[in-house]
Parts: C-alpha cells; structure tokens; sequence
C-alpha cells in the first residue's frame, strides 16, 4: 500500500514543536519575552505561506522481515547497523532491524517508509532581506517535521492502523507517548544518508518533490525521510561509533566500495 497526501499549512502548524525552533534560534533558555517576539513573527509568516503553500508527504506498508542485520523490504534489501557499545541497561547492542519478524519464523512483519518535504519554492522566499529568509528556512523545517508527526499519527490510526484507538494530545505525541518509532535517515540510529537511494526507489520521492543529490541529500532542504516501525518494545536509539570491521561489512551488505561508504558515514566511525 502506497499513500500520496498533500497537506494546507493549517493543517500541520499546528503539530509544529517549537522547542526545535527556538533551538535553530539559539533562544534555548532565553528570556520567554524574546521568544514571544520571534514566535509572534513566526505566525505571521505561516499565515501568509498558508495562502501560498502546502506540505507534502509518501507513505508506503509493505511486507518485510529482518534477515540478520538486513530488512527485507519492498524487493529489496536495506542493511542496518548495530550498535558497538551497548546503551541499554540489559547491555544489548541495539539494531533498527531488531524491531522486526526474523525471515526464520516464516511469517511477514510489516514496515512502514515514509518521506515528506514542503513546496521548494519555501525557502526560497525573502531572499533580499536575512531575518526573513531564516525565519522562512527554519519554519520550512519544523513544517516539514511537524507534517511527518500528522503523518504518524494517521499511520497509527488509520492508514496502518495499529493504534487505531490512540488519542493522545500534543505534548504527548510530542514527548513520543505512542506506539512504535519513526527514525529518519540521517538520525543517530540511521546515520548513512545514501540509505535515501534505496528508500526512494521503494517509495519514489519524486512524487512528491524531492530530488536526491549525489550524496544521498534530499532537496528541497525541508525534507525528512525514514522508516516506521510498530514493535511495541522499539525505541530511539543512538548508534554511537562503528569499527572498521563494521563498515566493512557494511559497505559489503550495501554492495558500496568501502571507501565511498566511509565518507558516507565519516561522523561514525571510530
């Protein structure tokens, strides 16, 4: 099952975090008068994107099974990493690939793959005046972010259905008070951005406007993409640093030259 949804900015505002926000600002632990100021300015924009603009987002469920470190999903098969050094107080090295059936139980699992992203035009707007243009850049963001959280909670409810009887109120989505995860690519337990070429030839994020460069970047900028898993254990994890074993091994499950995978993952490696 593959899902297409276009979004008004009405519609996902709302789901906006503006914790993140004020962080891109630099306003963590400022004065709440400062803040006020740049949200205040900050809904204004929004109103006025509202009448220009809307957000984007792909959502496919397919049949999958974890074979070792390896998701199979969609006809293909995406190699995950797994932690080196435990986090977990059990001292379990944690793999994304955990949270899902092993091929050994003959019996599929499921997954989800998403992507959004907002108009391009976006973060081009204000390019004569710099506060407008960030301001317009960092709303693009948290647009983009907040349009996969409205995703998530109707992949939940509805399109997967697994919580179908969820009804949590924003601080709690916001605090991640429900079921399952949705790491994105990029994100500490998913660091490879070339993971985007495999996840785009499963879901074809050019349905949806984003263009991958040649090192696996999603343009426009505002565009979040990643995996969905239901697994009622499944929590965010960080990987931490691999070993140069492990990037063999990955590279080799990849089918990428080692070298070219190393500067995929240069932040990741000890």
């Amino acid at each position: 099952m593959r899902t297409i949804l276009t979004f008004d900015i009405s519609d996902v505002a709302p789901y906006i975090n503006w914790m993140y926000f004020y962080f891109a600002w630099g306003l963590s632990g400022k004065p709440e008068a400062e803040k006020a100021r740049l949200r205040g300015d900050a809904d204004d924009m929004l109103t006025r994107m509202s009448a220009h603009y809307k957000t984007h987002a792909a959502f496919g469920l397919y049949d999958a099974n974890a074979d070792g470190d390896d998701i199979l999903v969609g006809g293909q098969r995406i190699p995950m990493l797994r932690q080196q050094h435990p986090e977990s107080a059990d001292k379990s090295c944690l793999c994304l690939a955990d949270y899902v059936r092993p091929l050994s139980q003959g019996i599929p699992d499921k997954i989800g793959v998403f992507a959004a992203t907002v108009d391009k035009s976006m973060e081009c707007d204000y390019r004569g005046d710099d506060y407008l243009r960030m301001l317009a850049q960092t709303l693009a963001d948290r647009l983009a972010e907040a349009t996969v959280e409205r995703l998530h909670e109707q992949v939940r409810r509805t399109l997967w259905g697994y919580a179908p009887d969820e009804h949590l109120t924003l601080s709690e989505l916001h605090a991640e008070k429900f079921r399952g995860i949705r790491p994105a690519v990029g994100y500490p337990s998913m660091p490879d951005t070339s993971m985007n070429f495999v996840l785009d030839s499963i879901l074809g994020f050019s349905d949806i406007g984003i263009r991958l460069t040649a090192s696996g970047a999603m343009m426009p900028h505002a565009s979040v993409s990643g995996l969905m898993f239901a697994h009622p254990e499944a929590r965010y994890f960080n990987l931490g640093k691999i070993d140069e074993e492990q990037l063999r091994d990955y590279a080799r499950r990849r089918g990428v030259p080692v070298e070219l995978m190393r500067r995929f993952l240069a932040g990741s490696i000890q």
